[in-house]
């Protein structure tokens, strides 16, 4: 079992807050699920920001980094309790011929730089790592898109909080104290039907995002639709807005006729993502649902948890004896049954521009 650090001691962020870069490789593992695993992976989790600067050190300027997320099987099986406040599995949601797919994954290394070299040789490190510990779920190499677009041709991100506003809307704070300083995080790959979408005219494109596409200025209120992306993702509290910070990157092959971006997006609380989602799958009010997902669909979905930089290094070896491989979580860790009835900000598939490390 981890013990959390004390309440008095600087708890350091992993690197959730940054700037953004010219290329990213999002890496989804499964943990393969021989007992001898879990201390291999509890020793390399400890180890990861050395391996980090040693790869960083050839190039300190091109600014890499790596976020790495637990999900809620792998947190109870490498650190039992206690656990962070909101981790359960990512819940899918259906609704019409729309469906937001829950799929495996129980780590997540979310790693950036502005030469994809730097990505690919840490991922490579990564990798040799943790060896047969693990299975790939998914690998995504993402780019920066000419001016922070999207390969459907809208800036993605222009509303991404910045500076004290972004590590307000990331990073957990006394609402969990004994998990401040880690973050929530939720990962989708959407796939576009490129020749559908290209076939739309600009201003049904624009009524679609919300934005004008040339320029990227908001649509009025007179003219944006209650079903534009923007007006969905819109998310209002209390009387305020709240966000979460997105780091979204196209990819795609296009051989293979594969166009996508790839969503992620960290909060302090999952439940603000997961009301995005709602909004736009089922619609606010029903049936109001975000047209965008007559082009995009999503291929996968996962929730994790990114536990602080302070909370890596203090990972020791020993893990939770008293859970036995292959048994069922506990009502203390079990999630309930998926339900499109989720919670509240903004996917951003339209909509992603922040500080910029070129």
């Amino acid at each position: 079992m981890h013990t959390p650090s004390p309440l008095n001691e600087v708890v350091l962020p992993q690197a959730v807050v940054g700037p953004l870069t010219r290329a990213a490789i999002f890496l989804v593992l499964c943990i393969r699920p021989e007992h001898d695993n879990y201390p291999i992976l509890r020793s390399f989790f400890a180890d990861l920001a050395g391996l980090v600067r040693a790869v960083e050190f050839r190039d300190v300027e091109a600014g890499l980094t790596c976020v790495v997320g637990l999900g809620s099987e792998a947190w109870t099986r490498l650190f039992g309790s206690p656990r962070p406040a909101e981790l359960h599995p990512f819940r899918e949601i259906r609704s019409g011929g729309r469906h937001a797919v829950s799929t495996p994954g129980d780590i997540l290394f979310h790693i950036r730089a502005k030469r994809l070299d730097l990505c690919f040789e840490l991922a490579a490190q990564i990798m040799d790592g943790l060896g047969k510990a693990v299975s790939v779920a998914d690998e995504v190499q993402g780019f920066r898109y000419f001016d922070d677009r999207d390969v459907i041709g809208f800036v993605d991100g222009t509303e991404n909080p910045r500076g004290d506003a972004a590590r307000e809307a990331a990073i957990v704070d006394d609402e969990d104290p004994a998990f401040a300083g880690g973050s929530y995080v939720i990962v989708q790959k959407y796939l576009h039907d490129m020749k559908g979408w290209n076939a739309l005219p600009v201003e049904a494109q624009e009524r679609i995002i919300g934005r004008r596409k040339l320029s990227d200025i908001e649509l009025s209120d007179a003219e944006k639709p209650a079903f534009a992306h923007n007006a969905l993702t819109n998310i209002v509290e209390n009387g305020k807005e709240v966000k979460i910070l997105r780091d979204n990157m196209p990819f795609g092959r296009p051989g293979h006729g594969e166009f996508g971006t790839y969503f992620i997006g960290y909060s302090r609380t999952p439940r603000i993502t997961e009301t995005m989602l709602q909004n736009m799958f089922v619609g606010n009010p029903p049936g109001n649902y975000d047209r965008l997902l007559n082009f995009s669909r999503p291929v996968t979905g996962t929730l994790f948890f990114v536990p602080s930089a302070t909370f890596l290094d203090d990972i020791g070896t020993d893990g939770p004896a008293s859970i036995a491989i292959g048994a069922s979580p506990t009502s203390e860790t079990s999630d309930p049954p998926p339900s499109s009835s989720v919670r509240e900000t903004s996917l951003g598939i339209g909509s992603l521009k922040g500080e910029k490390n070129e």
